[in-house]
């Protein structure tokens, strides 16, 4: 009895609970946290695959991932009972996403047309060539006044005119008024509040941001911007801020989770924005940088939309309310980071898992002079350079995997570095200190060596679970749930790791250099437009100087052999 009394009370001193769907590039996440104090009391994660079915190309299946977040919440449903703590505390949901990966579907079935064509796809690489040479002098900032972002097979827009040219069923989707557009977010937010029976078709700012259709000034889809990327404004999700009721959770009843239906969901933020909200950066001058499948840094640059002059992207850092006003951040993309570990497994078998990486780099304590520029999605902030590719220098018989391995982590530290010095060019007050969070900040040797390589001390916080809290405290904030309070007075203090640099300073400059120039040597490798031939695949005759080349070399051997032949 006593037990159970003591169980009963335990239920009532958590009070309200908020939950998080963190989808990301490689797995999903359900998170709930304790509204009060921003503990983390249970969560699950679950891998997504990702389908490379030809070079350049990167898709994920958006029935797997929509799976994926049921089966999440069901597990985390599961442990919160045998914890002894009550689902039906949980107040609101909120949902952060891997941005720009892009999706269609069908209104009428419910069914995805085509995989979701994921952020770091280069298939569109001729779409940009395209676009950027009809532009006055051929400028990539072209559109950049309105979106804030270069013209780059990074961001959405691209994407879907791909599908729309390239997908029949996509096609006439569009043309039967039957197709939906949406990013991972309003795909999960449609399909969780009900799908073809009445499922909320929204985005949030931060989302749309990233499409290159939306205008970051009038925080609306621009229809100049639909009409250059010929993109039918009726399939776009409705626009909406980062924290109000979106819709209510609709889930089986047979299912342990089917008590969550009815919960709001009420916060939606872009994973990169909802870790800013969660490492609280909410003061202009607030910096964070996440390490996941790729890397990213956000520095808050409060309520005017700060354009950079050094390769960074403006983007919408938040809005969190209906009538709150929109904050905004200056950004660096780094397109591989955690993916040079998954490479090294995955690819090469050099290590079984990502721990073994800090353990081998670790035994050397060095690369020996090899850099690793892991272009393999061409280089992006601060150069926006999509004809690069990866390239591994400096090679010797010394080198063994062990010096792959350093320099693959040095790696990601130098790929920061550059977009720090961009971002405190652009803002003219250098940050003293980075606030770091993401799945590789649990690589101690990284962060050490990424204060060695930035001379400013790199500080991790104890619950690294940033995306998701961010995500979670938009939700409980929203306006009509209000569980969680966002004033500076109400929010708990983090405790934190602080790496401080141990090297001199000239050490890591001369690293540095050298960095630089391994970059230069990864640049301008995929010269031409390739050009498919009839089975689809790319030809070398694509390249009008190369098909003579190699044409004038065939005639000279055909000729050298005839006059060989008459000589004999």
């Amino acid at each position: 009895m006593t037990g159970a009394m003591a169980a009963s009370s335990d239920r009532i001193m958590l009070g309200p609970l908020v939950a998080a769907v963190d989808q990301g590039t490689s797995s999903t996440r359900f998170l709930v946290f304790n509204a009060k104090t921003a503990e983390l009391l249970s969560h699950h994660q679950v891998e997504i695959k990702q389908s490379f079915p030809k070079e350049g190309w990167v898709e994920e299946d958006p029935r797997e991932i929509l799976q994926s977040v049921y089966e999440c919440m069901e597990r985390t449903c599961e442990k919160l009972t045998q914890l002894n703590i009550d689902i039906s505390n949980i107040k609101a949901i909120g949902v952060t996403n891997q941005r720009e990966t892009t999706l269609v579907w069908d209104k009428e079935t419910g069914e995805p047309l085509y995989n979701a064509i994921v952020w770091l796809d280069l298939r569109t690489q001729s779409t940009v060539e395209r676009l950027i040479n009809k532009t006055p002098g051929r400028n990539k900032n072209h559109l950049k006044h309105k979106t804030g972002l270069p013209i780059s097979t990074y961001f959405s827009a691209v994407k879907l005119r791909w599908l729309v040219d390239n997908v029949l069923e996509v096609h006439e989707a569009v043309q039967s008024h039957r197709a939906m557009f949406g990013t991972i977010d309003s795909w999960l937010i449609w399909c969780l509040t009900g799908g073809r029976n009445g499922g909320v078709h929204c985005t949030d700012v931060t989302n749309a941001s990233r499409t290159m259709l939306f205008n970051i000034h009038t925080m609306d889809w621009d229809p100049e911007l639909c009409k250059y990327f010929d993109i039918p404004m009726e399939i776009l999700p409705k626009v909406r801020s980062s924290s109000e009721i979106y819709g209510l959770m609709r889930i089986s009843s047979s299912l342990k989770s089917g008590s969550l239906t009815g919960v709001p969901i009420s916060g939606c933020l872009g994973d990169q924005s909802a870790a800013l909200v969660g490492q609280m950066c909410f003061q202009d001058g607030h910096a964070k940088n996440t390490y996941g499948t790729g890397c990213f840094l956000l520095r808050n640059t409060g309520l005017k939309p700060v354009m950079s002059d050094h390769g960074l992207l403006t983007t919408v850092a938040y809005k969190l309310g209906r009538d709150k006003p929109a904050y905004y951040a200056l950004e660096g993309s780094v397109a591989i980071a955690g993916a040079v570990v998954q490479w090294l497994k995955d690819n090469l078998g050099i290590v079984q898992s990502s721990v073994e990486i800090e353990n081998l780099a670790a035994a050397v304590g060095t690369s020996y002079g090899c850099y690793f520029v892991p272009a393999f999605s061409g280089l992006y902030a601060p150069y926006w350079e999509p004809s690069a590719r990866g390239i591994i220098c400096g090679l010797t018989q010394f080198t063994n995997r062990s010096h792959l391995a350093f320099a693959a982590l040095e790696a990601v530290c130098f790929q920061t570095r550059e977009i720090l010095d961009a971002m405190n060019q652009d803002s003219g007050i250098p940050l003293t200190q980075l606030q770091v969070d993401g799945g590789m900040t649990s690589n101690r040797l990284l962060m050490q060596l990424q204060a060695d390589i930035l001379c400013i001390p790199v500080v991790k916080p104890s619950m690294p679970e940033t995306t998701a809290l961010g995500a979670a405290m938009a939700a409980g904030a929203a306006e009509g749930v209000s569980v969680w309070s966002l004033k500076p007075e109400d929010l708990t203090a983090v405790t934190c790791e602080k790496f401080e640099p141990q090297i001199n300073p000239e050490e890591s400059e001369f690293r540095y250099a050298r960095w630089k120039k391994a970059v230069q040597k990864a640049m301008n490798w995929e010269t031409t437009e390739p050009v498919a031939n009839g089975n689809g695949e790319t030809s070398i005759f694509s390249s009008v100087p190369l098909g003579f080349y190699i044409l004038g070399s065939m005639f000279m051997l055909i000729g050298a052999k005839y006059i060989a032949g008459h000589h004999l």
